[in-house]
C-alpha cells in the first residue's frame, strides 16, 4: 500500500513551474462530478509531448504518487476523473494538435485535447465526417470519448467495440512506451507514413491487442497521446425521417430488419422526455413539448454520396417505407417543433452551451449499460418500477436506445435529472440510480463502463475477470499509480 504524501512540487522537474498548479479554482473542477464521492486533488500538471507525460510517470512511481488523467474541459459528470482520496490531475488538454488528416484513408491523428469542435471542422474541410456519439459536450475529448466506448449514432460504420478507436500511443503506468495496430510496426511513425502505412488496422503488435485492456480503463493503466480516429465520407445529400410509435416493439423490429442490410446512417431511439430536450429551445418548453411528442420516437438518416446520391438515397428510401410498411410503422419528415432540417443540424455537431442533459434541472445521473434491442423494452418496465418506488415520476426520465455493432447489440441509457442545489432531490436521484442498477443487472444487462459505485455491480460476478484483471494490471502498473481505486483496482494490487 502507498503512504507516501503528494508533494506537488516534485512535478516541476518534469513539466515546468509554469505547469503545476494548485489554484484552489482548478482544483475545484476534480472534487466531484455528478453523484461521485468527493476527492482530494492537490494539483493539476499539464505535461506538452509523451516525453513529459513519461517522466511523471516516473516520478509518480518514485513517490507513490495517485495520478488522474484527464483531458476533456469542465464541466465532468461522471467521476471518473475525480481521485479515490489524494491524487494528482495529469490534465493532457494542452497537447491538442491534429498531427494529420487522411483523406484517402478517411484517418485523422489527434492528440488527446483534440475536441469535437476542433475535428469536425478539419474533418469538414477535407470532405469527412466525425463519427460522433450523441450531442458530446463542445469541450469533450474526442479520444477520451472513444476510450470510453461512447456509442456512436451511425450503428453501420461501428464494426466493433474499439470503432472508431484505431491506432494508439499509450505510456503504461511502468513509464514504458507502447504503440498497438500498426502504430507498432519498425520503424518511427514518420517512416511508417513514408512506407504509405495508413495505421487503420488497430490489432497488434503480433497476436496482442493491448488496446481492447486500455479502452474503458478509466485511465488506470495507461495514458494515451495520440491515436489515429476512423472518419467517414460526408454525404452529398442527406435527409432524416422519423418512425413514431405508442410500441416500442414495432421500432425494434423496424429497426433490426432495416440494419441487418445496412440501411440508413444515423439510428437511434428516443423517449418523449429525452427528445423534448434535444430539440427544446428553453427550459420552461420541455414540459409541453414532451407531452406532445409520442412515447417513442425513432431517428433515422439517409445519405447518398459522390457518385449517383440521388439515385442511392431513393434506392433506400424506398426500400425502408417497404420495411415499415410490413411492420406497422409510418415514417414522416417531421414532429411536434421539429422537422427534419432541424434534426438534421442537430445531429450533426456537438451540444450547444448549457450542456443540453443539465438543462431541464441542472444536473443528471445516467444509467448506462448493454443489452440486445429485443430486450430493451423489458429494461425499460424494470427502471419504471425502480422510478415508481423512489418517487420519481417516469414520465420524467429520460431514454436513449442506440444500436451499436450494426444492430447486433444496444446501449441503453436512462437519465435522472435533478438539482444540485436541492439535497434531498440530489439525495432521491443517487438512490435512484443505485437501486435501479441493481436491479437492471438483475435483469441481464450488461454494465460495460462501470463509473464510480456501479463497479460493484459490474465486477462481483466476475472473480476470474478481476484476478485476471489484476495480474494485467501488476504487468502495466506495477506500482498502482494510475487512477488508484477504481473499477477493480483497490488501493493493493495482488
Amino acid at each position: 500500500m502507498q503512504t507516501k504524501s503528494t508533494d506537488p512540487k516534485v512535478f516541476r522537474r518534469a513539466v515546468g513551474p509554469e505547469n503545476v498548479s494548485t489554484e484552489e479554482s482548478e482544483l475545484e473542477h476534480f472534487r466531484t462530478a455528478g453523484l461521485s464521492s468527493r476527492g482530494e486533488p492537490a494539483a493539476v500538471v499539464r505535461p506538452q509531448g509523451t516525453a513529459q507525460l513519461r517522466e511523471v510517470i516516473l516520478l509518480a512511481r518514485e513517490t507513490a504518487t495517485n495520478l488522474v488523467f484527464t483531458s476533456s474541459a469542465p464541466p465532468r459528470f461522471r467521476g471518473d476523473t475525480v481521485p479515490a482520496g489524494e491524487g494528482i490531475i495529469v490534465d493532457l488538454s494542452g497537447m491538442d494538435r491534429i498531427l494529420r488528416i487522411d483523406r484517402r484513408n478517411k484517418v485523422a491523428y489527434i492528440e488527446p485535447g483534440v475536441t469535437f469542435n476542433n475535428l469536425i471542422e478539419r474533418a469538414d474541410e477535407a470532405g469527412l465526417k466525425v463519427l460522433m456519439p450523441l450531442l458530446p459536450r463542445k469541450s469533450k475529448s474526442v479520444l477520451a470519448c472513444f476510450l470510453e466506448r461512447e456509442p456512436i449514432i451511425i450503428p453501420k460504420y461501428h464494426w466493433d467495440m474499439t470503432d472508431p478507436l484505431l491506432c494508439t500511443e499509450m505510456v503504461f503506468g511502468s513509464g514504458d512506451l507502447f504503440r498497438t495496430g500498426t502504430a507498432g510496426s519498425p520503424g518511427g511513425i514518420d517512416r511508417q507514413l513514408k512506407a504509405g502505412l495508413a495505421h487503420k488496422n488497430p490489432l497488434g503488435p503480433g497476436a496482442t491487442d493491448f488496446l481492447r485492456i486500455v479502452q474503458g480503463s478509466q485511465g488506470t493503466l495507461a495514458g494515451v497521446t495520440w491515436a489515429t480516429i476512423k472518419l467517414e465520407a460526408k454525404p452529398t445529400v442527406h435527409k432524416i425521417y422519423f418512425a413514431c410509435d405508442d410500441r416500442l416493439e414495432r421500432l425494434v423490429a423496424f429497426t433490426y430488419r432495416a440494419l441487418r442490410p445496412r440501411l440508413g446512417d444515423e439510428w437511434l431511439i428516443l423517449g418523449a422526455r429525452s427528445l423534448a430536450t434535444i430539440i427544446a429551445e428553453s427550459p420552461g418548453s420541455i414540459d409541453e413539448l414532451a407531452r406532445r411528442q409520442a412515447p417513442w420516437t425513432l431517428v433515422y438518416g439517409v445519405s447518398g454520396y459522390r457518385y449517383y446520391p440521388e439515385e442511392r438515397l431513393a434506392v433506400q428510401e424506398n426500400e425502408l417505407a417497404r420495411i415499415a410498411q410490413a411492420v406497422g410503422v409510418r415514417p414522416v419528415p417531421e414532429v411536434p417543433s421539429c422537422p427534419a432540417k432541424k434534426m438534421e443540424e442537430i445531429l450533426a455537431g456537438p451540444s450547444p452551451y448549457p450542456y443540453y442533459k443539465t438543462v431541464p434541472r441542472g444536473a443528471f445521473a445516467d444509467v448506462a449499460f448493454l443489452t440486445t434491442l429485443d430486450k430493451a423494452g423489458a429494461m425499460v418496465e424494470v427502471m419504471s418500477t425502480a422510478c415508481d418506488a423512489h418517487g420519481y415520476p417516469p414520465s420524467e426520465l429520460g431514454i436513449y436506445i442506440q444500436p451499436i455493432q450494426q444492430g447486433r447489440t444496444a446501449h441503453v441509457e436512462f437519465t435522472v435529472y435533478y438539482d444540485p442545489a436541492d439535497e434531498a432531490d440530489r439525495a432521491r436521484a443517487c438512490e435512484l440510480v443505485e437501486a435501479a442498477s441493481w436491479e437492471l443487472d438483475e435483469a441481464g444487462a450488461f454494465f460495460s463502463r462501470p463509473y464510480g459505485s456501479l463497479s460493484r455491480i459490474a465486477f462481483r460476478n466476475c472473480p476470474d475477470s478481476v484476478e485476471a484483471l489484476r495480474k494485467v494490471k501488476q504487468v502495466m502498473d506495477p506500482d498502482n499509480v494510475l487512477n488508484r481505486g477504481k473499477l477493480c483496482f483497490g488501493e493493493e494490487v495482488v
